[in-house]
């Protein structure tokens, strides 16, 4: 066998250390770019899913206050390991600890009555750690009519 055909067996196998490390820099490069994209996507799903919870929790109360032909109570609570949302005696929704949700109110709570209406006419706030997230409001008006709106600050 000659050196020219040992040299061709020996260097075609493998990659070298610098071909890795190049690889392993132009990969870092592209998560540190794509890292903050998704920790804000993250953030916008958290509070457009506590949102879709409390607006689910404010028409449960208000079907179950029609049906039971009694008045149902709706409160939240935010809370370091996460928050509830609890309707009456009937049900307890969990949300993330990084969303929070405010009120524009000092009720403690809003009741739905039997006569399809509300207690009072509130509008929460639902924010996310993350400050660069989208806040979403619930709106409940004294005519029991939940409407979701995107677009608002904390």
């Amino acid at each position: 066998m000659s050196t020219q055909t040992r040299h061709v067996l020996t260097s075609s196998h493998g990659f070298t250390l610098v071909e890795l490390m190049v690889t392993i820099a132009v990969l870092g490069i592209i998560a540190s770019i794509a890292t903050p994209s998704i920790s804000l996507q993250l953030a916008n799903m958290r509070v457009k899913s506590t949102a879709a919870t409390l607006e689910n929790a404010l028409k449960e109360a208000k079907a179950e206050s029609a049906i039971r032909r009694q008045d149902i109570p709706v409160t939240y609570t935010n809370g370091t390991t996460g928050g509830t949302i609890t309707v009456g005696s009937i049900r307890t929704y969990d949300y993330d600890a990084k969303s929070t949700i405010k009120k524009n109110s000092t009720a403690t709570s809003i009741t739905f009555r039997p006569s399809k209406t509300a207690s009072d006419s509130i509008t929460y706030t639902i924010c996310d750690s993350n400050a660069s997230a989208s806040p979403r409001q619930v709106k409940v008006n004294k005519l029991a009519v939940i409407t979701t709106q995107a677009g608002v600050t904390c």
